[in-house]
C-alpha cells in the first residue's frame, strides 16, 4: 500500500531542488479564475500550498481536503490554520470518500494527483464525484505530460524517473500517466483552457461541467 508519510516534510524542498518553482506556478496559474467558488473538493494537495492560497484569495470559499497521508494532512492543516473554520480534512483514499448528504461542490482540484492513479481508478473517481457536483462545477487539473517533438524523450526520462523514485519512497505502483481528459469528458466536462509549462512537460487545465437539461 502506498504511503506518502515518509516524504511529507521534505517534499517541498525536494520539489524545489528538482524543478524549482515551476510546479508552484503551474498549481497557481488558474487561481484568479477560482474566486467565485464556494465549496471546493481538493484531492491530494500534499502540504497544502495550493489550498492555503485558495482560501486566502477567496474569503467566502469552504474546502474539503482529502489525503491518505496523515503527515501531509497535518502539514496542510498547519499551513491553512488561519482558515480552519472554512476547512474540513479527511484522511482517506479519494475512492473511498463519501460526501456528507446534501453536499454540492462547485470546484474540484487535482494538482499532481491523478498521475498517482491507474486509468481505471481515474475513471471510477470521476464517476463517484460527478453526483455531488454543482451543474456548472469547475475542475482544475495539473499534471505531467509527454509532449510531441524534441521534448518527447526528455519528458519520458523525467516522468519515468519520478515514477521510479515514488515507487521506492512511497510504494506507488502506478508507472504510466493516465488519460484524464477522456475520463473528464466521459463525466460530462469540457476543457475551457490549457496552459503548458516546461516546454510542454507540465500542463494545467481548467475544465467546466457541461450543463444538461
Amino acid at each position: 500500500m502506498r504511503s506518502f508519510d515518509l516524504i511529507a516534510r521534505p517534499y517541498r524542498t525536494l520539489e524545489y531542488l528538482t524543478l524549482g518553482h515551476t510546479l508552484e506556478r503551474t498549481r497557481l496559474y488558474y487561481l484568479p479564475r477560482l474566486l467565485a467558488a464556494r465549496n471546493a473538493l481538493v484531492l491530494g494537495d500534499g502540504d497544502g500550498r495550493f489550498l492555503s492560497h485558495l482560501l486566502a484569495a477567496n474569503a467566502t470559499a469552504y474546502a474539503t481536503a482529502l489525503d491518505i497521508s496523515a503527515r501531509m494532512l497535518h502539514l496542510l492543516r498547519e499551513r491553512c490554520a488561519p482558515y480552519a473554520t472554512r476547512l474540513q480534512t479527511y484522511r482517506t483514499d479519494a475512492l473511498a470518500f463519501t460526501a456528507p448528504k446534501g453536499t454540492q461542490y462547485d470546484l474540484v482540484v487535482t494538482h499532481f494527483f491523478l498521475d498517482c492513479l491507474p486509468q481505471p481508478e481515474v475513471e471510477e473517481l470521476m464517476r463517484q464525484v460527478a453526483p455531488v457536483l454543482a451543474p456548472n462545477a469547475q475542475w482544475v487539473v495539473s499534471d505531467f505530460r509527454i509532449p510531441t517533438g524534441l521534448m518527447r524523450w526528455p519528458a519520458q526520462l523525467l516522468v519515468g524517473g519520478l515514477y521510479l523514485a515514488f515507487r521506492v519512497l512511497t510504494g506507488l505502483r502506478t508507472s504510466r500517466l493516465p488519460d484524464h481528459a477522456s475520463a473528464l469528458q466521459a463525466a460530462g466536462f469540457h476543457r475551457v483552457e490549457q496552459k503548458l509549462f516546461l516546454a510542454g512537460v507540465l500542463t494545467t487545465e481548467l475544465w467546466q461541467r457541461t450543463e444538461t437539461t
